[in-house]
């Protein structure tokens, strides 16, 4: 295991048990309950879908609640944070030039908007 370690004080690593928590995680925690961004913000500074989103951000909640609650350590895996300007986010189609918010907005070759499902609606 390599990386930052957080653990609870003067209990030896080998006596705990470890939950992971990827970078992304981290950073979501961050976004999210650190600086109070609602998700569909967060998620744009991220550069993921809302759910992609909220998916990362419970899954980091979880593992912390969990080491917090049983004394685990938490161990923050995932490879090194490169920040990158919002301009530098590539198209998630086309992989090019400038992303702005969802979907694709480079004109290079419009998508068809998503039919939604009746269960879809149902749902939100």
């Amino acid at each position: 295991m390599t990386g930052r370690v957080f653990k609870p004080q003067a209990v030896p690593m080998d006596r705990l048990e470890t939950v992971e928590v990827t970078l992304d995680g981290l950073e979501a925690l961050r976004l999210a309950d650190l600086e109070g961004l609602y998700q569909e913000e967060a998620a744009r500074r991220m550069g993921v879908s809302r759910a992609t989103f909220a998916r990362v951000l419970a899954q980091a909640r979880r593992a912390v609640a969990d080491a917090l609650v049983s004394g685990h350590a938490i161990a923050f895996s995932g490879g090194e944070v490169r920040p990158r300007s919002e301009r530098d986010w590539p198209c998630p189609v086309h992989g090019g030039r400038r992303r702005r918010g969802r979907g694709c907005r480079c004109r290079e070759a419009p998508r068809k908007p998503r039919k939604r499902r009746r269960d879809e609606d149902a749902e939100s």
